[in-house]
C-alpha cells in the first residue's frame, strides 16, 4: 500500500454493521489541524441535487444514491430544473446523450483500429452531424446495459423500493407546466420548494449534479 501523504485525511465511516449507531469521530490529523467533530453524531445522511436532464448527467446521481443506500446511508434526491425530466414519465425514457460540447467523449472500441485512438476525444464537429445524438444515445444505453445498469425508469423504481426519498422542485414543476400524473409515483406527493429541501437536507452531505 502506498504511503499516505502528510496531512491527507481519510474519513472514518466505521464498519458497515456499525454505521447505523456510530458516533461522530474526528480523524487525529484533522483534530491536530484544529477541526472539531461534526455537530451530528447520528447515522450518515446524503442529499443529491439532480439539475441536468441529459442521459449522461442523469446516471451519476442515481448510481451514487444507490451506492449510498447499499451502505445503509439515508438518501434524499431533489430533482430541479432540467433534472425534473428524470422523474417525468413522459420524458425519462427519451433522455439523450450528445457528443457536441463534450470534449471528454471517447470510444474504447476505436483502440481496435489503432492503439491510442481509444484515449482521444471524438472531434467536436462529429457531434453536430445529423444522427450523432441518436448514435451517442444508443451507444451510451448499450454500454450501460452491458454493465447491467437499469434504464432510468427501472432505476427510479429500484431506488424507491430501496428507501430513497425523492422530491420534485416546485419552481421547476410550475415553470415546465408539469402535472403530477406525469411524475414517477415516488415524487407525485413530494413536490416541494427549495426551502423545504434545505430543511430536509439539514446535516446531510450534499452532492450537486
Amino acid at each position: 500500500m502506498a504511503d499516505i501523504p502528510e496531512g491527507f485525511i481519510i474519513p472514518d465511516f466505521g464498519s458497515a454493521g456499525a454505521r447505523a449507531d456510530r458516533k461522530a469521530k474526528v480523524n487525529p490529523a484533522a483534530e491536530a489541524a484544529g477541526f472539531t467533530a461534526p455537530a451530528s453524531g447520528g447515522p450518515r445522511k446524503m442529499a443529491f441535487i439532480c439539475s441536468k436532464g441529459n442521459l449522461d448527467m442523469a446516471y451519476p446521481g442515481l448510481i451514487m444514491a444507490n451506492s449510498a443506500l447499499g451502505e445503509g446511508i439515508e438518501v434524499h434526491i431533489f430533482f430541479t430544473f432540467w433534472g425534473l425530466d428524470i422523474v417525468n414519465k413522459k420524458l425519462n425514457t427519451k433522455l439523450k446523450f450528445t457528443m457536441a460540447g463534450n470534449t471528454a467523449m471517447h470510444m474504447p472500441e476505436l483502440g481496435y483500429l489503432r492503439p491510442g485512438l481509444e484515449l482521444r476525444g471524438v472531434p467536436q464537429v462529429l457531434g453536430n452531424m445529423p444522427g450523432a445524438t441518436q448514435f451517442g444515445t444508443w451507444y451510451m444505453k448499450k454500454a450501460m446495459a452491458d454493465l447491467e445498469i437499469p434504464d432510468i425508469p427501472d432505476f427510479l423504481d429500484l431506488l424507491d423500493a430501496a428507501g430513497a426519498h425523492m422530491y420534485a422542485c416546485k419552481l421547476s414543476y410550475d415553470m415546465m407546466k408539469t402535472v403530477r400524473a406525469d411524475l414517477h409515483p415516488a415524487v407525485q406527493d413530494n413536490v416541494i420548494t427549495a426551502t423545504d429541501f434545505i430543511e430536509i437536507s439539514d446535516g446531510a452531505q450534499i452532492v450537486f449534479i
